[in-house]
């Protein structure tokens, strides 16, 4: 047992949680590399920064990104899609780096996912108040891929629903350098992210950093 950061709460999590058919959450999977995840952060923002992206209904997102791969998920009045370029520097998107490619295969594989080579990593910067409400992740081609979700900083509660957006969707807490890899039945689960709340991390300080790797193309 372990004491958390934040607050009096407990962490007496096991290593490996299953949360449905085909979606496991991998405590602290990601917590051993976490400097050299915050240093390539750095480099990959310092190119194509954090950025407030617009819906298609007009509604600025709480939550700012940004993206590397081979293409990047961008949201605009055209409507949510994956695009080769960013388009506020019109260049393309920072590769891959090989850290993050080794940590979504082996976090995939782990999960029951072997051979998973994402090609689009979108990162979310979320600070005190942003939210994500529940969707699903569809702007993919092919479906037989699962999500990779890596979680850094400040703790989050997750949202898992079900198949429909109506479905009660359960409250998961994500801690610092934790995993969540669903696919294969669950892959297309509405899933979320509660309002964070204030806190601070010793290395992210007040915010949560969110790496989603997707096979997109």
């Amino acid at each position: 047992m372990t004491i958390g950061l934040f607050g009096d709460w407990q962490d007496t999590r096991k290593p490996r949680e299953s949360l449905a058919e085909g979606a496991v959450l991998l405590v602290h999977f990601a917590k051993d590399i976490e400097t050299e995840l915050a240093a390539t952060l750095d480099k990959l923002t310092s190119t194509a920064p954090f950025r407030h992206m617009i819906t298609p209904g007009g509604f600025r997102m709480s939550v700012a990104m940004s993206n590397c791969g081979h293409v990047g998920w961008v949201t605009d009045a055209r409507g949510y899609r994956y695009d080769p370029l960013d388009p506020e520097t019109g260049r393309p998107w920072p590769p891959l780096p090989a850290s993050f490619l080794d940590l979504a295969a082996r976090a995939a594989k782990e999960a029951g996912f072997d051979g998973f080579v994402p090609d689009s990593c979108l990162i979310n910067r979320y600070e005190p108040g942003s939210r994500l409400s529940l969707h699903q992740d569809r702007n993919e081609r092919d479906f037989s891929a699962p999500i990779v979700s890596v979680s850094l900083g400040l703790p989050a509660t997750f949202l898992f629903g079900g198949a429909q957006r109506s479905d009660r969707p359960r409250r998961i807490r994500l801690e610092h350098g934790d995993v969540v890899v669903w696919g294969g039945p669950s892959r297309l689960t509405f899933h979320g992210v509660a309002q964070l709340e204030d806190g601070h991390h010793p290395i992210f300080g007040g915010r949560r950093i969110n790496l989603t790797f997707r096979k997109a193309l």
